[in-house]
């Protein structure tokens, strides 16, 4: 655990001493009491996604993700809610959308950054130029001091302020100290002539004191004073927040358009930028060509392109909103005709409707694509944050890119041109001495530029560990003097989140990596040379935390965490122990780890993080490797070679299929079998056909159409249907002959799909190399390889390639191009109009589609929609499920099947039982369809069963 929390998004590395994860406001009384009698520091956490270092340290990390996540009270009529500081951004906008009511700042994290962390870092986004910054939108908030009394911070009246200093409390002292402070005109000054410009929106550097100063009762006829602006920005390091309260708007005008505008520079946009301003946008986000060529790497973030023409240096996405369509498509003209005008930028696609929200998914999947640069070079964390006047940002940006030249390095450029701030990310290699050397040059040069501009260093990220330690020049020596007074007030013993913002240690020192790390390499089965070796591959994950999302956002990863919430349980935890422990242990075999093991037991292999992680950190390839080296020094245990062993097993029951049948559903065998099997009681086992294997019946049963007009393709009878979904496979054949199609098959190997699940890499190897050397010759675009069960013919896809002999890698690739789920070849034979809605019912049906985990992750559902709606009365309807929760054999073991029921029921039991009787339920993989069976008592069905009930 306490390695699980030594790192965060940032590029830091600090074990704590020990992890606590309170599950009310008395634990946390109870942590500050302790912490404070014994001088150890508290670190407030939630999500984890900070990039300056500020929930890393050595002391008790205090995890308030899991336990305060309540909604506590919506005020519809004035406009606020009331919410726990582990709330999830998105997740409270959907809770209040029916209200009419929107919480405005929007973090590119936001379906997982948590209110606690935006208030502590007091968090923008892209929508800032509207909205402002969350300490716009904190009303008030309930919190504990640093000696563990209970306050309320808020709005006071200059009457209430004055009570406030009278007090002989803590709290009282707070007033009292800022009083004396504030009310000195020549320290009023001070700050007013050092601090950054009014004029920038995103100004987070040191302690908001150059706001509180504004306010009553310092200012005449100013705002009433609210310590809240202090504590927004304050990173942790003042008061522990319980609770907050937050300033609400009415959900955005309706009618949206993102113009995206192609440039041959970034200063070309930057200038543009100005212009579109003039518009009253409600965004304007920036990409450069950097983060564009890495979308085309990435499986999810390729589809998001389509409104990319050729390889433009940079694209300016200006969102504008409007009451109406027409009002909107005029600014959009207005704009338009200005920039051409101007002889800025070249094209400009305009995208509306749903697609909008695939151009704002590409650039919130800039921070983690950044990370996918092969070999130890990446873009660090370190200046990305600096905020000028938006006037001073293209002069400031060719400055900055000087400062960059000077040194050999390039930066990329991305994020929120219209609040005057990019991120902006040089390419450094942080396991070298040089590496760290230049981390703090680059800083330090960079602070000089922009105080020249007197600009902010810190824009929304905060300063943490990372910028602290340049506080002093950016603001003067005497203002930090001021904000270390201020620390020393709030929290004299130094208990809350110490070494950020002010007193914080050097900023090269702690990094993740240490200066000369070697990076170890290891003698692996799967192939890892596309990240440079297994250690690279697992320090891809730079900590973005996009596996911490909920159920509520969607998409498959992570599983397991949305089911316990518990951190272990990311896809950022398995690759953090793995980096951890590849790298430490002196053992000869480093695989041989119980934590690793531990870190990986609830990991089901879905494959969602593959398509999913911004950084294609595949955790479900990782632990096939684990397994196998682990099992090197510690054997293959009896189940897993009973599970592995599933088709040899299965075809020699077949010979008795009755026996095998009985055993497993026989109430007194049954529950015996399973617990000598190792399975759960409760779960219902996978039973054989009663007559036939599908190979025996397509030799002695099948008499194949005489009229077999659109050609030929070869079956891949997988171990599954083969043994028990027989019924799905004499439907697939009669419903591809119906249509007109010669099935041919030749004899091969199973997927080898057990083998992959449980680690056993030699046997896959050997089944993969067979099942390639059968098909290479044989398989063209003309002739394909298709296949029924998604996991078992998505093996040629995915891990084919990756065991096959090296000279022939390439072919492997080449020949998975045509290899196809069955719903991919419907839809390409639609598409070719050999395959028409004529030949099936026009009667009308509902179907609800529950996606397969290595479908979704390597392939498409587009195409199993788009055949299940060949019948042309049929609607399908996507559930908006994850993983089902059985993952193969997961789902089926003792010590998962609770975990596995309880992913089952995040959306996909729920969704399925309120659907009446006539809503067919659809479902490609066969532990998918068992799962809803033993989930929800109700069938679901494949593809194919459906369209061969549905023919004429």
């Amino acid at each position: 655990m306490r390695t699980l929390y030594a790192t965060d998004a940032s590029a830091y590395r600090e074990f704590p001493l020990a992890v606590a994860i309170p599950k009310h406001k008395e634990d946390i009384k109870a942590l500050i009491t302790f912490a404070h009698k014994k001088q150890i520091p508290l670190i407030p956490r939630t999500a984890g996604t900070s990039l300056a270092g500020q929930v890393v340290g050595a002391g008790i990390v205090v995890d308030v993700s899991k336990n305060f996540t309540r909604i506590l009270e919506v005020n519809e009529a004035e406009g606020w809610v009331r919410v726990e500081p582990g709330v999830i951004r998105d997740e409270l906008n959907m809770h209040l959308k029916p209200y009419g009511l929107y919480f405005g700042p929007e973090t590119s994290t936001a379906n997982r950054a948590m209110i606690g962390g935006m208030i502590g870092n007091n968090s923008c986004g892209s929508n800032s130029i509207v909205y402002g910054s969350t300490r716009e939108h904190l009303i008030s908030v309930k919190s504990f001091l640093s000696d563990g009394s209970e306050v309320e911070f808020g709005s006071l009246s200059k009457e209430d302020f004055e009570l406030k200093t009278a007090q002989i409390d803590l709290e009282g002292q707070l007033y009292k100290h800022i009083k004396t402070t504030l009310s000195n005109p020549d320290i009023r000054n001070q700050i007013e002539d050092n601090f950054p410009k009014k004029s920038i929106q995103r100004r987070n550097t040191g302690y908001a004191i150059d706001l509180l100063k504004d306010l009553s009762p310092f200012v005449n006829n100013g705002e009433d004073f609210n310590f809240c602006k202090l504590i927004a920005g304050s990173e942790g390091t003042l008061t522990f927040i319980t609770e907050a309260k937050l300033a609400l708007q009415p959900l955005p005008k309706p009618h949206q358009g993102l113009l995206c505008i192609h440039f041959e520079s970034v200063y070309e946009a930057l200038k543009a930028n100005l212009t579109a301003l003039k518009y009253q946008p409600t965004a304007c986000e920036l990409m450069d060509n950097y983060i564009l060529e890495c979308t085309k790497e990435n499986a999810n973030q390729r589809q998001n392109r389509f409104f990319v023409e050729g390889d433009p240096q940079a694209i300016l996405v200006v969102e504008l909103r409007e009451d109406s369509e027409e009002e909107m498509q005029q600014k959009v003209l207005a704009l338009t005709e200005e920039l051409k005008a101007e002889g800025l930028g070249y094209h400009f696609p305009l995208v509306t409707g749903a697609d909008t929200k695939r151009v704002w998914t590409l650039r919130k999947a800039g921070l983690g694509l950044l990370s996918n640069l092969p070999g130890d070079a990446k873009p660090a964390p370190v200046i990305e944050d600096t905020a000028v006047d938006v006037n001073d940002l293209p002069e400031y940006i060719n400055d900055f890119n000087e400062v960059l030249t000077k040194h050999n390095l390039f930066c990329v450029h991305y994020a929120h041109a219209g609040s005057g701030e990019l991120h902006l990310r040089p390419i450094l290699n942080l396991k070298t001495a040089e590496g760290h050397e230049l981390f703090r040059t680059i800083l330090d040069e960079i602070a000089k530029l922009v105080k020249k501009y007197k600009g902010s260093l810190s824009g929304e990220h905060g300063d943490g560990r990372l910028r602290g330690e340049f506080i002093p020049y950016m603001i003067g020596e005497a203002n930090y003097q001021l904000l270390k007074d201020l620390k020393a007030v709030w929290d004299p013993n130094h208990v809350f989140n110490p070494g950020k913002i002010v007193d914080t240690p050097a900023m090269n020192t702690m990094l993740r990596y240490e200066a000369g790390q070697e990076t170890r390499s290891f003698d692996t089965t799967l192939n890892f040379d596309q990240f440079k070796g297994y250690l690279r591959a697992a320090e891809q994950c730079n900590g973005s935390g996009d596996c911490r999302k909920t159920h509520l956002s969607g998409g498959t990863m992570c599983p397991s965490y949305m089911a316990t919430k518990n951190e272990k349980d990311t896809t950022r935890a398995r690759a953090n122990i793995l980096r951890e422990v590849l790298t430490h242990s002196k053992k000869d075999n480093p695989f041989d780890s119980a934590e690793i093991k531990d870190v990986m037991d609830l990991c089901l292999s879905c494959k969602g993080c593959k398509s999913e992680c911004p950084s294609n950190v595949d955790v479900g390839k990782l632990k096939t490797e684990f397994l196998h080296q682990y099992y090197k020094s510690n054997g293959v245990p009896f189940r897993t070679k009973l599970i592995s062993s599933f088709s040899a097993l299965n075809k020699l029951a077949s010979f008795a299929p009755w026996l095998y049948n009985f055993t497993f559903t026989n109430s007194i065998t049954s529950p015996i079998a399973k617990s000598l099997t190792g399975f759960a009681k409760e779960r219902s086992m996978p039973l054989l056909h009663k007559k036939y294997t599908l190979k025996k019946w397509l030799e002695k049963k099948f008499t194949p159409s005489a009229n077999l007009i659109n050609g030929h393709v070869y079956l891949f009878i997988d171990e599954f249907t083969n043994y028990n979904d027989v019924d799905l496979g004499i439907k697939t054949i009669q419903l591809l002959d119906k249509l007109g199609y010669k099935i041919k098959t030749i004899e091969h190997e199973e997927s080898g799909r057990t083998y992959l699940s449980k680690g056993l890499l030699d046997e896959a190897k050997k089944v993969a190399q067979k099942n390639f050397d059968i098909f290479k010759d044989i398989i063209t675009a003309d002739a394909p390889l298709i296949g029924i069960e998604p996991s078992a013919i998505l093996s040629f896809r995915d891990e084919y390639p990756d065991l096959v002999n090296p000279a022939e890698r390439k072919k492997a690739q080449d020949l998975a191009k045509n290899v196809l789920i069955i719903d991919e070849f419907l839809d390409q034979q639609m598409a070719l109009g050999k395959i028409k809605s004529e030949l099936f019912t026009d009667k009308p049906a509902l179907i609800k589609l529950h996606g397969h985990c290595h479908q979704k992750a390597l392939s498409s559902l587009v195409p199993t929609k788009k055949a299940l709606s060949l019948p042309k009365n049929y609607q399908v309807q996507l559930i908006p499920s994850g993983c089902c929760g059985m993952a193969g054999s997961f789902g089926y073991e003792k010590e998962h099947f609770d975990i596995s029921m309880k992913i089952g029921e995040l959306v996909l039991f729920p969704t399925v039982r309120k659907q009446p009787k006539e809503v067919i339920i659809a479902a490609n993989g066969t532990s998918c369809r068992h799962q809803i069976k033993d989930g929800t008592a109700r069938k679901a069905m494949h593809t194919v069963e459906i369209l061969y009930d549905a023919l004429i």
